[in-house]
């Protein structure tokens, strides 16, 4: 029985579409976002909108890719694509949603596929397993979601 992977991908779920302790969910945050203010930074100091969404986009293909064992891209493709330029005709927010949900489905799809043993394989090119790599994920997309909601407030 894959106990771990199974709190893990609920705890993901949770964070994605549920309603988690702490507030809303990253997905129904998403979903309400007028796309006119995607590209609008409140305070100059932070980041818009869209910037946050590729952002997280950026490190769930890195999750996704690390749980593939792909190994055409290493960490610094990633980490080179952290805060990306912005193309307004490229970055959109529906498509940048549309492909963090498909991203994130992926990686569901793939933890429902794996044993709690994969949890303690190493990540390529990082001092820690995938287990922490996946809780750190969580985290992540937790963090940014609340930046996201406090830059959504001010633009609203």
């Amino acid at each position: 029985m894959n106990t771990q992977i199974l709190k893990i991908t609920q705890s993901l779920q949770e964070t994605l579409t549920g309603d988690p302790w702490y507030g809303r969910s990253l997905y129904s945050l998403l979903d309400q976002v007028d796309p006119s203010t995607v590209f609008v930074n409140p305070d100059e100091k932070g980041h818009a909108l869209i910037e946050l969404l590729y952002h997280i986009i950026n490190w769930a293909q890195f999750v996704q890719s690390r749980l593939e064992n792909d190994d055409t891209k290493d960490v610094r493709y990633y980490e080179q694509y952290d805060w990306r330029v912005i193309d307004p005709t490229i970055h959109t927010w529906k498509n940048g949603v549309k492909e963090l949900k498909a991203t994130n489905q992926h990686i569901l799809d793939l933890l429902n596929n794996c044993e709690d043993s994969v949890l303690e394989d190493p990540v390529p090119h990082r001092a820690y397993n995938v287990g922490y790599m996946l809780d750190g994920y969580i985290q992540h997309n937790i963090y940014h979601l609340g930046q996201m909601f406090y830059v959504k407030k001010l633009l609203d």
